[in-house]
């Protein structure tokens, strides 16, 4: 099996220089199969494979006019309701398909809330993690928690390391083993499991295991199984702190990325002081994004801290 190797550098910070001004993010520009063709009206227009999707996206905030003839000629549309939430309109869209990125592949398919089953703006974490690991140059155990259908958890396995696949939701998780399985890591030592993360992370606390390599992608909102309210604001400083305690003596990295809107990259980097204080290292944060082919513009897709030793 080829190995998920990157040939970019590390991470790349796109620089858009305005009269004096300079924005650094982290751009996942690495994709063939996947594009962001253009953005306008609180929609943007993907290319997904040979498929081309329209869906809403509360950072395209601007009306620009829709010159791209894709905009009038999609496979499917999602359509937001004014009372919340919405539906796809499917024109001509199988259930479904897949796209590659590097030496991984990924099974998508249209589901409840606008989602396909990926977040192509994290390849650029898959890559940095990936280069990490497969540069420590000794056994790395890795932690991904809120894993949902493993983009992260195939690049560390692709790259080497063992790794333990957390997410409460068990189609999420059988989702997961099926792009293992399409991208041909299913002899990878991956632990699949299906539990509350916080939960998990408890117990882990109470047994005693540590992690060199630990990936958090929590959303935004959501509610446990027995209805406990997680809100990212709210929730994260704690959680960090019981992270800390399953961190192991020699660690490679820390990430955790953010999709609530308005949440700086600079607040993540707080975070991990906070929580992490005590760990000599540094921490990088930075938003991250994905290239809009008709403009050469970059469109926001929430923020990613990173912490590592010095």
């Amino acid at each position: 099996m080829k190995s998920f190797k990157n040939d970019r550098k590390d991470s790349l910070l796109h620089e858009n220089e305005d009269k004096g001004r300079t924005n650094h993010m982290l751009l996942a520009d690495g994709w063939k199969d996947y594009e962001v063709i253009d953005t306008s009206d609180g929609e943007k227009l993907e290319r997904w494979g040979k498929y081309i999707l329209v869906r809403p996206d509360p950072q395209v905030i601007w009306k620009t006019e829709r010159t791209h003839p894709l905009w009038k000629k999609p496979n499917a549309v999602y359509h937001r309701s004014s009372k919340g939430g919405g539906e796809w309109e499917f024109i001509s869209l199988p259930d479904e398909w897949r796209i590659h990125y590097r030496s991984l592949t990924f099974l998508l398919k249209p589901f409840s809330f606008k989602h396909t089953g990926l977040f192509p703006e994290q390849a650029v974490n898959w890559d940095w993690m990936a280069e990490k690991v497969r540069s420590a140059g000794r056994p790395v155990k890795a932690l991904n928690l809120f894993a949902y259908t493993g983009g992260a958890t195939l690049a560390l396995a692709s790259a080497g390391a063992s790794v333990t696949h957390v997410d409460a939701s068990k189609g999420m998780v059988s989702w997961a083993k099926e792009n293992a399985a399409a991208s041909g890591l299913s002899d990878k030592p991956i632990r699949w499991l299906v539990d509350d993360c916080k939960k998990f992370v408890e117990r882990e606390i109470r047994r005693g295991s540590t992690y060199d390599a630990i990936v958090l992608d929590p959303p935004s909102y959501g509610r446990g199984p027995k209805g406990e309210i997680w809100k990212m604001e709210d929730s994260i400083y704690d959680f960090l702190l019981h992270i800390r305690q399953i961190v192991s003596d020699n660690p490679l990295f820390i990430v955790i990325n953010s999709y609530t809107t308005g949440l700086a990259p600079a607040v993540l980097t707080y975070l991990f002081s906070a929580a992490f204080g005590d760990l000599k290292g540094k921490t990088v944060s930075e938003e991250i994004g994905l290239p809009v082919t008709s403009n050469k513009l970059v469109l926001p897709c929430g923020a990613c801290g990173r912490w590592m030793p010095d």
